[in-house]
């Protein structure tokens, strides 16, 4: 029996020992090192598909506008749209343009937030005023913008109050649920609702651009980017509308990007 217990002690060793030397010569890779190489790749990856898609699509657009024979009427040159951008960069036009739009489309947008949060506070608290309320809010989603535009404009007159009151796309942002009472909306049910508000949010400032161009359609005047798209129109100016419409997507994916950081600020405070 001992000299069996003395075999297996010795074989016992020997295995460790090469487990041991094994584990010392078997390079290991930092925790922290891996993880962050990791998330460069996944930032990497999430990144490369839109500037390849974008990249494929001016190469496209010069190719069919230059090779293609596509009439300038149709699709303009990629040369042209810069060469209008600038001309109305310097001279001023689009630039107080883009900004009128903008403050139609965040006043809107606010004015949608402070009558969304509110009422979905309620709809989500009271059974008897949701049963009032929401037929008529599906039935005002259906019913689109560009409809009730020429109302506003006999009932306001044109101008920006009723390019503002357009942009209510925020009406089912904010619904909460749990107990009633101002220190638990607080800490509880408004952190709760907070990704879904969020969301209401992200998607409300980014269509509010729309809203704003839906109001200076309607109300015919001559300021915001909705007034130099309707002049380019009519004068079957093609570069300066595909201007206007570079711009109003930029401004568009400003507000998204502004979004989207007010998302990561609002989870790294709660």
């Amino acid at each position: 029996m001992s000299v069996t217990t003395s075999i297996q002690k010795r074989i016992s060793l020997k295995m460790r020992k090469y487990e041991d030397g094994a584990e010392t010569k078997t390079p290991s890779v930092p925790p922290r090192r891996a993880s962050a190489s990791r998330s460069a790749v996944e930032r990497t990856l999430a990144v490369s598909p839109p500037i390849v898609l974008a990249l494929l699509l001016l190469v496209g657009w010069y190719l069919g506008a230059t090779y293609g024979h596509v009439p300038s009427l149709f699709l303009p040159a990629p040369a042209d749209v810069l060469t209008s951008l600038s001309n109305g960069f310097s001279s001023g036009i689009l630039l107080n343009a883009a900004l009128v739009t903008a403050q139609e489309s965040i006043l809107g947008f606010l004015l949608a937030l402070i009558v969304a949060l509110p009422l979905g506070y309620g709809l989500a608290k009271s059974r008897l005023l949701a049963a009032a309320v929401q037929p008529y809010l599906a039935a005002g989603q259906a019913i689109p913008a560009i409809v009730i535009a020429p109302l506003l404009v006999i009932w306001l007159g044109p101008g920006l109050l009723p390019n503002v009151i357009l942009d209510q796309t925020l009406t089912d942002a904010a619904r909460v649920e749990g107990a009633s009472g101002w220190s638990l909306l607080t800490y509880i049910e408004f952190p709760l609702a907070l990704p879904a508000v969020l969301a209401g949010i992200r998607t409300g400032l980014t269509l509010s651009v729309m809203g704003a161009v839906v109001g200076e359609f309607v109300s015919g005047g001559d300021q915001g980017l909705g007034a130099l798209v309707q002049i380019a129109k009519e004068q079957y100016d093609t570069p300066s509308l595909f201007a206007a419409l570079v711009i109003l997507a930029a401004l568009a994916a400003l507000y998204y990007a502004v979004s989207w950081l007010l998302v990561k600020l609002a989870e790294a405070v709660y």
